[in-house]
């Protein structure tokens, strides 16, 4: 009798776990998902790029413990690294006497949090630069490398109007960039003459041309807008957000040194 029992207990738990995966798994495919596979005819130019491009760090402005705390009491999530940064410094301090005191202060309209609906990687984004090797009165076969014959900057942009534009490009990079893992910035160069060992094979008879794109990030998502406000209530301070509105936005953003590759032959 209890080797049917057991027999049913382990059936069931069995089951259980063929219903329900573990949430490891789950969020092991979840991160494969977001990871970035660069394609073989994409190559990594930062050791040869004649242009230092200098990384786009943006602040990561951490909260202060009180400001953490009046962040985690509202619903609407605060990502603005500068509407962080003016809170950390609000020095509002209502007296602990006050009793029935009530006030509001108004911090302004802000651009409060901008959410990813849509990462799209461009390899051909914009076309930098062409080589070009006529082998066709040759008698052996030679072979071409890519070499910037100008000096290239690639910038990226939203894709439509919108309010604080510069703090919605902060969070749009700062999201995307841990999204994807990639050098991104919204303008970087391909310096003259950057050149790379990849060498392609030209035939007798042949005309070769390589064409060099800088590829880049297309993000849609939506941005969270709201009156922000700090309410005072005897000694006790909270965040108050008012009149809150979304916006669609996008932006395109080039990924920095590196450069995608196409070899024809005619």
């Amino acid at each position: 009798m209890k080797s049917k029992w057991f027999g049913a207990i382990a059936l069931i738990v069995f089951v259980s776990f063929s219903l329900f995966p573990s949430p490891h798994i789950a969020d092991a495919k979840e991160k494969k998902k977001e990871t970035v596979e660069i394609p073989s005819h994409v190559l990594d130019i930062s050791k040869e790029n004649t242009y230092p491009n200098s990384t786009e760090d943006q602040e990561v402005v951490e909260p202060s413990d009180l400001t953490k705390k009046l962040i985690e009491e509202i619903e609407i999530p605060v990502e603005n690294p500068d509407l962080i940064k003016m809170l950390n410094e609000t020095s509002l301090k209502p007296s602990p006497v006050a009793i029935g005191y009530r006030g509001m202060v108004y911090m302004g309209r802000w651009a409060l949090n901008y959410k990813s609906d849509e990462t799209n990687i461009n390899w051909e984004y914009q076309p930098i630069n062409k080589n070009e090797l006529n082998n066709l009165g040759g008698d052996t076969n030679q072979e071409m490398n890519y070499v910037q014959q100008e000096e290239k900057e690639i910038k990226g942009a939203l894709t439509n109007k919108i309010s604080d534009p510069d703090d919605v490009k902060k969070m749009i990079l700062l999201k995307t960039k841990n999204k994807t893992k990639l050098p991104i910035s919204y303008s970087t160069f391909i310096g003259k003459n950057t050149k790379k060992d990849n060498s392609y094979a030209v035939p007798i008879k042949k005309n070769a041309s390589l064409q060099a794109y800088a590829p880049a990030i297309n993000e849609k998502g939506q941005v969270t807008f709201g009156e922000v406000y700090i309410e005072l209530k005897g000694s006790k301070k909270s965040i108050v957000i008012k009149n809150v509105t979304k916006q669609g936005i996008g932006a395109w953003i080039p990924v920095q040194d590196h450069v995608s590759f196409s070899f024809q032959l005619k």
